[in-house]
C-alpha cells in the first residue's frame, strides 16, 4: 500500500469522526429547542418526539467511540491528530450529555399545567436559547479550528447563570407564598436546571476546541456563576 494511498485514507477516517461530532451537535442542537417547544405548547406528543429521539445521540455516541478506538489502535495518532481524536471521543460524551438533559426538559411537561408561570417558562426559553446558540457557535469553532470563538463561547455561560440565579429565587418565593404552586414550581426548577447544565456542557465543549487548536488547556478558571447553593429566601422578604 502506498504511503499517499495510507494518508488519504487516515484523513477520511478522520473526516469521518469530524462529520458525525457534527451530526451529533445538530442533533443536540434541535433537541434543545424541541424540549423547550414542547414546554412552551404544553404538548406531550412533541415532548414524546424528544425522549425518542436521544437514541439516535446514544447510537452515534457509541459509533464515535468505535471509530475513535479503532482509529488509535491502527494508526497510532500524534500531537494534533491524537489531540483530534481524544477531542472527538470527549466531545460525544458531552454532547450524548446535553441530549439527556433536553430529554429530560421534554419529561417535565406533562408536570406543567397550561398557565403555569407562563413569564417564568418564557426565561427558561429565553436560557435555552442563549445555550442552544452557543452551542452552535463551539460547533462551528470546532469545525473551523477558531480558538477564539471557542473562547467566546465559554466566556458566556454567565449569562445563563444569571437568568438561571435570578429564576431561581423568583420561584422560591412563589412556593413560600402560596403553596398550592409548589408543584410546578419545582418542575419548573428542575427545567430550569436542566438548562443551565447545558450550557455548563458546552462551555467544556469550548474547552476542548481550544485544547484542540492550541494544543494546550485554558488556564482561566471560569467564574461559576450558579449562586443557587447560597441562595435563602426569608419570609419576611415575601
Amino acid at each position: 500500500m502506498s504511503k499517499d494511498h495510507t494518508v488519504a485514507a487516515y484523513d477520511k477516517e478522520l473526516e469521518v469522526l469530524r462529520s458525525a461530532i457534527a451530526r451529533m451537535g445538530g442533533l443536540a442542537e434541535a433537541q434543545i429547542a424541541g424540549s423547550i417547544d414542547a414546554l412552551y405548547k404544553r404538548s406531550e406528543e412533541a415532548a414524546s418526539q424528544i425522549v425518542r429521539a436521544d437514541d439516535e445521540l446514544d447510537k452515534i455516541e457509541l459509533s464515535i467511540e468505535k471509530d475513535a478506538i479503532t482509529l488509535l489502535a491502527k494508526r497510532q495518532p500524534m500531537a494534533s491528530d491524537l489531540r483530534e481524536v481524544v477531542s472527538a471521543l470527549k466531545m460525544s460524551s458531552i454532547l450524548e450529555r446535553i441530549g439527556d438533559y433536553a430529554k429530560n426538559v421534554a419529561k417535565r411537561v406533562s408536570a406543567i399545567t397550561e398557565g403555569d408561570n407562563m413569564r417564568i417558562v418564557r426565561t427558561v426559553g429565553d436560557m435555552a436559547h442563549i445555550v442552544q446558540k452557543m452551542l452552535k457557535d463551539v460547533l462551528d469553532a470546532y469545525i473551523d479550528l477558531d480558538d477564539a470563538k471557542a473562547l467566546d463561547v465559554w466566556e458566556r455561560d454567565e449569562a445563563v447563570d444569571e437568568l438561571y440565579n435570578s429564576l431561581f429565587r423568583e420561584l422560591l418565593t412563589y412556593m413560600m407564598e402560596d403553596p398550592r404552586v409548589i408543584t410546578p414550581c419545582t418542575h419548573l426548577l428542575f427545567v430550569a436546571k436542566n438548562v443551565e447544565r447545558m450550557g455548563d456542557h458546552v462551555t467544556n465543549l469550548a474547552e476542548i476546541v481550544y485544547y484542540l487548536v492550541k494544543g494546550e488547556i485554558l488556564e482561566d478558571s471560569r467564574p461559576k456563576g450558579d449562586r443557587t447553593s447560597f441562595t435563602v429566601v426569608s419570609p419576611e422578604t415575601v
